[in-house]
């Protein structure tokens, strides 16, 4: 039998997500299946969890779902939600997960901040202190505007506030879990979310909660958590190294394998790599004329959105990428043509960015958009 990955038409992926998997990983999923109660199964669970508390930095437990970081979403929400939540919203994935909050009969009120702009601590309190609230949520890492969210420092003043140990703080590290730095225990967070097919390089189809003691203390008090994602059974089940409905056990088999390869690396080398790609990507954009969308101070580790201030033809260039065996992404929703997002997360290397950059390049030079010169950058 033929590999499929042999096949010519293979797109190296570029995008904010699902990213590209290594061989493999991608391999470990055809290993012989096993009942989901069988022993064999619990040590499978009882590993990845082991794994995943040393990538979220946690000695509190990490819950896995077979699903997408939404169904986290709403689990955050019924969960730890009695009635009231601030949302933080400063893009397009920080407005949905609030719909979310919305969706499940929680009383939403957002603050909000332009796309590409980072919060600062002070909006968060000064709006917290308005109002009365249950949790905030917050995505760390916003990948429609490639904005990183200073939660740290956040979490540190929403502490410090009267009655701040009392709130619940929610976060969305989809795409910044194990790309960027997030210290779930030293940062006293609640809730950290992500997803399988981001910066863990994974194909899709897994989700990952962090959970603090005093969220399960909150979740034990709150009716109506639903059912699929009731952070009290979830809790319950993984203290066997189960799960209470089917687990994804082919996706465990590939997350095994790759949690071994991330630790291997090491978390804070794998944290610098990803900057040192969003570093390439800044400079390369700025000497080709191009601006960086949002904040550079606070610019995503795993994603660059580039402001596209010369007019080039975004599907153009992806029909161009393609013919080379690669794709970046579009600006996202009211950022569609009016940006472009370059997605160096998980398994990114430098010399795989590079390639897409030279052929991005060639685009630019056939278009007419860009001439380089022996002693610069000629626009």
């Amino acid at each position: 039998m033929s590999d499929v990955r042999d096949l010519e038409d293979h797109i190296h992926l570029f995008l904010p997500g699902p990213v590209e998997t290594r061989p493999e990983v991608l391999d470990a999923q055809a290993r012989w299946m096993i009942g989901h109660r069988m022993p064999e199964c619990a040590e499978l669970i009882g590993r990845v969890h082991e794994k995943l508390q040393q990538v979220f930095q946690t000695k509190s437990r990490v819950l896995i779902s077979a699903s997408s970081g939404t169904g986290m979403w709403e689990g955050a929400s019924r969960n730890c939600v009695r009635e009231s939540v601030l949302h933080a919203v400063n893009g397009a994935f920080a407005d949905r997960w609030a719909e979310v909050s919305e969706a499940n009969g929680k009383r939403v009120e957002r603050v909000s901040a332009p796309w590409g702009t980072a919060f600062r601590p002070e909006q968060i309190t000064e709006r917290l202190a308005q109002g009365t609230f249950d949790a905030v949520a917050i995505v760390h890492n916003e990948t429609s505007a490639g904005v990183l969210n200073p939660v740290q420092e956040i979490a540190a003043a929403i502490r410090a506030m009267p009655g701040g140990k009392d709130i619940m703080i929610l976060v969305d590290a989809v795409s910044g879990m194990s790309g960027a730095q997030l210290a779930f225990d030293d940062w006293d967070l609640d809730v950290a979310l992500c997803s399988s097919q981001k910066a863990f390089a994974l194909p899709p189809g897994l989700a990952f909660a962090a959970v603090s003691d005093r969220a399960m203390e909150r979740a034990r008090s709150i009716p109506n958590r639903g059912y699929y994602f009731d952070f009290v059974t979830l809790d319950r089940y993984l203290q066997k190294n189960q799960t209470p409905a089917t687990p994804a056990i082919s996706l465990l088999y590939a997350a095994d394998v790759q949690l071994d390869a991330m630790l291997a690396e090491g978390m804070a080398a794998r944290f610098e790599r990803h900057l040192a790609l969003r570093d390439r990507c800044i400079g390369w954009a700025r000497d080709r004329g191009l601006e960086l969308f949002g904040e550079e101070e606070y610019a995503s580790p795993t994603v660059t959105c580039i402001a596209n201030t010369r007019g080039i033809d975004i599907g153009a260039l992806n029909a161009f990428l393609r013919e080379e065996g690669m794709i970046l992404s579009n600006g996202y929703g009211d950022l569609k043509g009016k940006t472009f997002r370059i997605g160096h997360m998980g398994d990114c290397q430098l010399g795989d960015l590079d390639r897409l950059l030279e052929a991005v390049d060639a685009f630019l030079i056939q278009a007419g958009l860009w001439t380089p010169t022996t002693t610069g950058m000629a626009i």
